[in-house]
């Protein structure tokens, strides 16, 4: 009887080569999750705890140019292609974390866009796209009648930078750009209308 091959068949190779790539993407999967929320912590307690923690900044380019309801000083920061959040000092500014492929924001969309008008002049509104195909946002964002500028983070670094685990997420930074609030997940309109009154000192702190 001839003697039975030891090789490991080639299915079996794939399978566990398979089996090898899911655990490692698993693991750091978690470390990562384990990073962004700590970040998250370290940035949120604080407006928790009414310390108002500066905004984490950036310079992003510029995949929606709509700035009607913007005030008019700040328009042209769009001309050239990036915004910085610096270029929007002495405003107060609500930062929309979204995607195209985010169910809840297509539901908060109608509530972002008219209370954009509501404070049209007075508060800057502004959209970042996370990890998101230009073409998918745009149609987003016409889709749903955009009133403000959005920006794309490509590659998730200012994600990571404001400690988000999803989205939808919005900030609310009052005119030394400070976090003065926050809302996780869909907002409403009343959460919405809550930060923007902060953001704009209109209430106790």
């Amino acid at each position: 009887m001839p003697p039975q091959s030891t090789k490991t068949p080639r299915w079996r190779r794939v399978l566990q080569a398979a089996a090898l790539v899911v655990v490692v993407g698993l693991f750091t999967l978690f470390v990562w999750k384990l990073i962004t929320d700590d970040e998250g912590r370290k940035l949120t307690a604080p407006v928790r705890a009414g310390s108002e923690p500066a905004a984490p900044p950036f310079a992003l380019p510029v995949i929606w140019a709509k700035t009607s309801t913007w005030p008019p000083p700040l328009r042209p920061a769009a001309a050239h292609g990036k915004v910085a959040l610096g270029e929007l000092s002495g405003y107060p500014v609500v930062i929309n974390f979204w995607a195209s492929r985010c169910i809840p924001c297509k539901g908060e969309a109608p509530i972002l866009a008219a209370s954009a008008r509501v404070h049209r002049g007075r508060v800057v509104f502004l959209g970042i796209d996370v990890q998101d195909l230009r073409s998918d946002a745009r149609r987003f964002l016409r889709r749903h009648k955009a009133n403000y500028l959005s920006v794309r983070d490509g590659d998730g670094g200012i994600y990571s930078d404001y400690g988000l685990t999803g989205v939808p997420e919005t900030y609310y930074l009052d005119r030394r750009h400070r976090i003065v609030a926050y809302t996780i997940g869909q907002l409403s309109r009343s959460e919405l209308e809550a930060g923007i009154s902060t953001a704009l000192g209109e209430v106790q702190r």
